[in-house]
């Protein structure tokens, strides 16, 4: 659509100050033409755009122009707010000041009532001590950082890190990076990082593949597929949980749940979590897992 190309222009020159019309008929496939037209457009509806010929020229913004409220609707900003929202509910730093910023922009919207979100209860707090912004910093400055680091088995090591990426997954914060102990890409949980310092050593970023989205530090040895049956007053649990193709109902209202999941310490704690509401059926090995950790707990209780 036109509207969108036009915004996207507009994007494109506050990013890139200058750019040819040939440069951007090639990015939105259409003719210099047509980019001609825009800019008259663009022109007409108040923006400060403005085009030199000659070698070296292109078109351009007026220097300190900022984007307003002309060029986006209210169905956009309130997609704005929303992302931006969402950021916020991750704890991360500084968004705040960046809603404020917003909010001025685009005071039709009351951005408080409007959407509430809150990752807090399963979340962890990834700005301690202002790691979250050092290490950000130095994956924009490219600065090596060193911390000491815990794992899942409460193993502590110390590690130097070419950081490269700020990854959110889980209701948690991740840096992915160049770990120098390893000799390879790690990732690891920014809640689990201490003692967090900024060298003076800068680095090149390494050329490498896209980051798989479930490629972790902390990642399942393997994953096991769980046949679990639940009694009707846990029923609001299994419904939030998962989806109706993974569930059975039996005619005296318990259900089977039939999911693959992670084997791990969670995948024990959760089955407990439900008490005497869940039983599991298969696989045998689990199950025995969760008798042994039953029968252990009730001897803390009768000592």
């Amino acid at each position: 659509m036109k509207i969108n190309r036009l915004f996207e222009i507009v994007m494109t020159l506050l990013n890139k100050r200058t750019i040819t019309a040939k440069e951007l008929a090639e990015k939105f496939e259409v003719s210099t033409r047509t980019i001609y037209r825009d800019i008259d457009i663009l022109s007409s509806a108040g923006i400060p755009i403005y085009t030199n010929k000659g070698n070296g020229g292109g078109i351009s913004l007026l220097d300190n122009y900022s984007l307003n409220n002309t060029l986006i609707n209210d169905q956009e900003s309130e997609s704005l707010i929303l992302a931006l929202k969402t950021l916020q509910a991750t704890n991360y730093p500084e968004i705040n000041i960046v809603l404020d910023k917003i909010g001025a922009l685009f005071k039709n919207i009351n951005i408080d009532d409007w959407v509430y979100i809150d990752f807090s209860h399963w979340g962890s707090s990834p700005n301690e001590n202002n790691k979250f912004i050092d290490i950000k910093n130095s994956i924009i400055g490219k600065r090596v950082i060193y911390f000491e680091y815990i794992n899942s088995e409460g193993i502590k090591s110390q590690r130097y890190i070419e950081p490269m990426r700020l990854i959110f997954k889980g209701q948690a914060w991740y840096l992915w990076g160049y770990c120098r102990k390893r000799q390879g890409f790690c990732t690891f949980r920014i809640s689990r990082i201490k003692n967090l310092l900024i060298t003076e050593e800068t680095f090149e970023r390494r050329k490498t593949e896209e980051v798989h989205k479930g490629q972790y530090v902390d990642k399942p040895k393997s994953l096991v597929t769980l046949k679990l049956h639940f009694q009707p007053e846990v029923l609001n649990r299994v419904f939030d949980y998962y989806d109706e193709e993974y569930i059975s109902k039996n005619t005296d209202g318990t259900c089977i749940v039939t999911v693959t999941l992670p084997e791990d310490e969670w995948v024990y704690g959760y089955i407990m979590s439900f008490g005497n509401s869940v039983e599991v059926i298969e696989p045998e090995h689990i199950r025995e897992i969760v008798i042994d950790r039953m029968r252990k707990a009730i001897e803390v209780y009768e000592k």
